[in-house]
């Protein structure tokens, strides 16, 4: 039996023993999160360091008396042991509710259905990954890490509801270094193509030739810009900071307030939604409750939809769309428009070709201000043409300018940016993003 099948099997027989345990007047809600994962970390095209994790984690919400308790533990998927742990780990999230005051905004636990869906990958094995990786970028300062494996998340309740998602996925997140100077790149999904992954390090072979001539700096001022999907990711990564949030929005923090009151607007070119159908993440939520298979959050520049938890939707008396309770996108998709691969520099022009961002920050969160940086392959292009690196420039933009009047046109093309966060374990989701042209990206340094 393999690591999703055995995991599968211990957790429904946990999590039933921990239901079955509940008190006249409790309610609890569990979730599973569970991983099997290769980990390899590569240094000048070489291994540095091999290293296998397998863990799983059981999140416990018990409601009593009005009271919520919160609280996580690790099980080893071994039925017994784990029934010890999740009785010891009940009495002490019992002994919490018994401490705490009562919890006016709690929601309810209800039963919100049943869901089951498991991705078979097709991985590289062990024996193959090493020359798989290294063969191609041979001659290359190679430096990145490789995580493949099963990855797991799963939910019951004490009301009957029961989901679960599995999949198989792999990233290769990686830099190529010529000196102090870097192009990143990044391959993602759940079967390798080894011609693809061939074609995606071959592309920052060029770009890194391209980064060995003379770098060309620039004045601060506004120029016509091309900003690639991973520096649209990057852009698009704030609005996980509380700009589509109900709550935010009631409290007064979200960069989108003048958007959804109608003070400004976004281009009609700009279109975004959650979609589940691309299997980046499960549509459930921690409590278990289904989100919509795709949600409009701005549609042609409008604002469509805030994100809205259940709490949030009884605390201001609205209607809610099973958001988790941060209320941030979890499977977020920009629409991608009609600007062909093939047309980009010539309708650039003369202005900068930007692969990638960092150190994004709010300068201004009520006029959706951001401040930050460029980084690795970033280009001064004339005539359609790329003509040298750039020195590094910090821009200061506001999202209701680039993604409004200035937004000239969205690529045809999407690419999928992952979640490559590792920090405790692996995470979920990601980004499918186009490539975006804007005049008068404002550069202040």
């Amino acid at each position: 039996m393999n690591f999703t099948e055995s995991t599968k099997k211990a957790f429904n027989a946990v999590a039933d023993h921990l239901l079955q345990s509940l008190q006249t007047g409790e309610e609890a809600n569990l979730n599973l999160h569970a991983e099997d994962t290769t980990f390899i970390r590569f240094n000048n095209n070489k291994v540095r360091q091999n290293t296998h994790v397998e863990q799983r984690s059981l999140g416990l919400l018990l409601q009593k008396n009005g009271k919520t308790a919160n609280l996580s533990f690790s099980i080893t998927g071994q039925v017994e042991e784990d029934k010890k742990r999740a009785d010891h780990w009940l009495a002490e999230a019992r002994k919490e509710c018994d401490l705490l005051p009562e919890d006016p905004y709690q929601v309810a636990l209800q039963n919100n259905g049943t869901s089951d869906s498991t991705i078979t990958g097709h991985l590289l094995s062990e024996g193959e990954l090493f020359k798989a990786i290294t063969e191609p970028a041979q001659g290359s300062d190679l430096a990145g890490l490789y995580c493949a494996g099963a990855l797991i998340s799963a939910n019951k309740n004490s009301k009957g509801q029961s989901h679960w998602f599995a999949n198989e996925s792999f990233f290769m997140d990686y830099s190529l270094y010529l000196g102090e100077k870097a192009v990143k790149g990044v391959y993602a999904g759940t079967a390798w193509n080894q011609a693809d992954f061939a074609a995606n390090l071959a592309q920052s072979k060029n770009q890194l030739a391209l980064m060995d001539r003379p770098k060309k700096t620039l004045p601060p001022g506004a120029y016509r810009a091309y900003l690639a999907p991973g520096a649209v990711a990057e852009l698009a990564s704030m609005f996980y900071w509380g700009a589509l949030s109900f709550n935010g929005y009631k409290q007064g923090t979200s960069a989108f307030m003048k958007l959804a009151d109608k003070e400004k607007t976004l281009s009609p070119l700009f279109s975004m939604q959650e979609n589940y159908k691309m299997g980046l993440i499960h549509q459930f939520n921690s409590l278990g409750e289904l989100s919509p298979e795709t949600l409009p959050l701005v549609s042609e520049g409008k604002l469509a939809n805030f994100l809205i938890s259940t709490r949030s939707a009884k605390e201001y008396s609205v209607t809610g769309n099973a958001a988790d309770s941060s209320e941030a996108p979890r499977s977020l998709e920009i629409l991608p428009g009609t600007l062909q691969k093939a047309d980009i520099l010539k309708e650039l022009g003369t202005g900068l070709y930007l692969s990638n961002l960092h150190y994004l920050n709010w300068s201004d969160r009520m006029n959706a201000r951001i401040t930050g940086m460029t980084r690795y392959a970033c280009f001064w292009v004339e005539n359609g043409e790329i003509v040298a690196p750039i020195a590094d420039m910090r821009f200061d933009e506001s999202l209701f300018d680039c993604l409004g009047q200035n937004l000239v046109a969205v690529t045809d093309f999407q690419e999928v940016d992952p979640q490559v966060s590792t920090y405790e374990s692996r995470s979920f989701g990601g980004k499918k993003i186009p490539g975006m042209l804007i005049k008068d990206f404002k550069f202040t340094l």
